[in-house]
């Protein structure tokens, strides 16, 4: 059982009355990230590549930063390309591959990921790539692999998804999505943005040759990290500097560098989930902590999803079941007659941060057709949320619907 006095004990920004239940927008940092950032800050403001000992120190503790990023992705070093967001990466990514293809050649992207990936491939349409879309079915909202077959084809250039909806919180099977685009020899570009917070990741088992996520949604700094497949950071043509050399992986991916102190705060993420199977006598295996994570996760998220499923005004948009296995504890719903909005006031009076709205998966939401209602009214978990906190947002929803 997951020992929920240490592990809040690690993040400053929970020492307030709210029960922050907004956390798919961005968690709470850890302690260990914080106080790298300020170590960095105070000690290494300078630039990396002097022959001086603090520039010897501050390239060290980046280096650091991208490391500890490569061991979450279970990728090495080299892999890793660092930016300011998941955005701007995957926009950066889409306009480099496409200098390698033809009009005519296809992308396929779906209409319930998050905007990140999906406008990036879709604005190659203005260029004469052709796009298709990979829908989740209408009664789960889930993506199913076997739907991709017939959109994939010789010309499929990038398959574009996500390994868990921001929206409904249902996971992906990643792997298979990969192994069917891959058949057809398409590349595959996976959001782990929504999955990262929850589940281990492992970049190599899935074998997609791009995945993403932020580090900003996982305990730590405004930074995003993405793994591409060595052969393909190789081919790819240089976004850098002209005189950045072709195999200068991954820093030919980033044009500007990075944000040191951002970077090498993400040695804390590591640490962080490090201690936390550390303290319950599971070694430091980070794929220990994320177990006990979900496993904490499940029996949170399941009394919230029981009133919900039972309460008649209200529609759950997507999988009613706790499971791990098929879901995370991000949870979408809508009530009848009234708009989102009204809701995550009424509990804002309570202390309660939920949010409303559309989160960047537009498409999705109007696909729905709930843009006029507000999008939908979104509770969105993590360990570090108490089951009394879930307490309080099931008795403010017994009051407010």
């Amino acid at each position: 059982m997951l020992d929920l006095d240490f592990v809040r004990n690690r993040f400053p920004a929970l020492d307030i009355p709210w029960a922050l239940m907004d956390n798919a927008g961005g968690s709470a940092p850890c302690r260990e990230v914080i106080d790298r950032v300020r170590e960095h800050m105070e000690r290494l403001p300078v630039q990396r590549g002097a022959s001086y000992e603090a520039s010897r120190d501050a390239a060290a503790a980046v280096d650091a930063g991208r490391a500890a990023a490569a061991h979450l992705f279970g990728v090495e070093q080299d892999q890793v390309v660092l930016g300011a967001s998941s955005t701007a990466l995957v926009n950066r990514l889409a306009r480099v591959l496409r200098a390698g293809w033809q009009e005519g050649d296809e992308v396929v992207v779906t209409n319930v990921d998050h905007e990140t990936n999906v406008g990036a491939w879709r604005r190659l349409e203005e260029t004469g790539i052709v796009v298709r879309e990979w829908r989740a079915r209408p009664d789960t909202h889930r993506l199913e692999p076997e739907d991709l077959d017939e959109l994939l084809g010789e010309r499929t250039r990038v398959v574009a998804f996500t390994h868990c909806s921001n929206i409904v919180g249902s996971i992906t099977d990643a792997a298979e999505a990969v192994r069917r685009a891959r058949a057809v020899g398409a590349l595959t570009c996976v959001d782990a943005v929504a999955y990262a917070p929850h589940r281990r990741v492992d970049a190599a088992a899935i074998d997609a040759d791009v995945y993403f996520f932020s580090l900003y949604k996982v305990y730590g700094p405004h930074v995003a990290a993405m793994a591409m497949r060595r052969e393909v950071l190789l081919a790819a043509p240089s976004p850098n500097h002209f005189f950045v050399p072709q195999d200068a992986i991954p820093n030919k991916m980033e044009p500007g560098g990075t944000t040191y102190e951002l970077v090498a705060s993400l040695v804390g993420v590591q640490s962080y989930l490090e201690s936390l199977a550390n303290h319950h006598g599971r070694g430091r295996d980070v794929g220990a902590a994320y177990e006990l994570m979900a496993e904490h996760e499940e029996a949170l998220v399941a009394p919230l999803l029981a009133f919900l499923a039972d309460h008649r005004s209200v529609t759950i948009v997507g999988d009613p079941s706790a499971d791990r296995a098929r879901r995370v504890p991000t949870v979408s719903f809508t009530v009848e007659g009234r708009k989102s909005s009204e809701i995550t006031a009424l509990l804002d009076e309570r202390q309660v941060a939920a949010r409303y709205g559309h989160f960047y998966a537009y498409r999705y939401i109007e696909d729905l057709g709930l843009l006029d209602r507000d999008g939908v009214i979104r509770a969105s978990l993590v360990h570090y949320n108490a089951p009394s906190e879930v307490s309080r947002l099931v008795e403010a929803l017994g009051d407010v619907l």
